[in-house]
């Protein structure tokens, strides 16, 4: 009887030893694959304009991990290894594809796909239920295709450029435009991949999303008007960055246009669009009567300035 009840006694041990050992081989394969990813777009991808917020999306996925780290081992045992084998088959051959045919989309894509394969097999649904939020927010870390960005860039610079043009010409500045290069008074500014605002959605979106979980509002139409507020405010945003680095450049001079005010403006402007966005948020709680309560203060992105080009001879300078 002895013998049977230390037998008991240890069997709790022994589960816990192999579900830790689960989670670590987990880990490393999860390393083993993705080191590699990483370290390029550290090395590459997030050294652009376009992925700038890579670094920090990052971060704060790997913190939501943490965070819900207690509610995914804590899950109910109910391992899924037919849903988990799918999901897992899925992701993986996204990942070879990408990693053959150097497409970094397709390489980062395959990460939700991996994770929650993995938790599948390993816990089962109710440990991926924890971690949903966690798992869908690595989507922010997956780069655009280059043929989305040069798709979608082309249109934001164009509607940048007449914006700020009707803006200024109101206001009686001389400005003109052509494509997307300024003129106003003796300089010619070109607006450049990096002031399209494309930046600023995905930064902005990658917070707002973050903000609305963290948050967690019980009513679906606040959500849902927080979360389309997103886009306009992030244009907006952006057309006034524009806006302020011309008056700048005309008022100042090309040497004051281009020195650290031109490279804190991102910043400064994407803190006025959090801003903006957590001042909505709380015009719509007042509005619909709710608590109008703010959720936990939620850190902003940069967003990196594009490169300077020399103003001369007639050479458009890049905003």
């Amino acid at each position: 009887m002895t013998g049977v009840a230390l037998g008991r006694k240890g069997e709790p041990l022994r589960q816990e030893t192999h579900s830790a050992l689960m989670w670590a081989v987990m880990a490393i394969g999860l390393l083993a694959m993705y080191l590699p990813s990483y370290w390029a777009a550290a090395t590459g991808l997030w050294n652009t304009d376009e992925h700038g917020h890579g670094p920090v999306v990052f971060l704060v996925s790997l913190w939501l991990f943490w965070r819900t780290r207690d509610e995914i081992v804590s899950a109910p045992a109910q391992p899924g290894p037919w849903m988990g084998s799918l999901a897992l088959a899925v992701g993986l051959g996204c990942y070879l594809t990408g990693r053959v045919f150097a497409i970094a989309s397709l390489e980062f894509v395959s990460q939700p796909l991996v994770v929650a394969g993995v938790l599948l097999w390993l816990r089962g649904r109710e440990a991926l239920r924890a971690a949903w939020f966690a798992v869908l927010y690595l989507l922010f870390v997956v780069p655009l295709p280059s043929s989305l960005i040069a798709a979608t860039t082309g249109p934001l610079k164009q509607w940048t450029s007449s914006v700020v043009v009707d803006v200024l010409s109101a206001l009686g500045y001389p400005i003109a435009h052509s494509g997307v290069v300024l003129s106003v008074g003796a300089y010619r500014l070109l607006v450049a991949d990096a002031c399209s605002g494309l930046n600023s959605i995905m930064s902005l979106a990658a917070v707002g999303v973050l903000y609305l979980y963290l948050v967690r509002r019980q009513s679906v139409a606040h959500n849902i008007l927080l979360a389309a507020s997103i886009l306009p405010i992030a244009l907006a945003a952006n057309t006034i960055r524009v806006i302020l680095l011309v008056l700048i450049t005309y008022h100042l001079g090309d040497e004051v246009g281009q020195s650290f005010l031109h490279d804190a403006s991102g910043f400064v402007l994407f803190m006025a669009a959090l801003s903006l966005l957590l001042g909505f948020d709380r015009f719509v709680s007042w509005a619909t009567r709710g608590d109008g309560s703010r959720g936990p203060h939620i850190g902003s992105t940069t967003e990196l300035a594009p490169p300077r080009e020399r103003h001369g001879d007639g050479v458009p300078r890049s905003l």
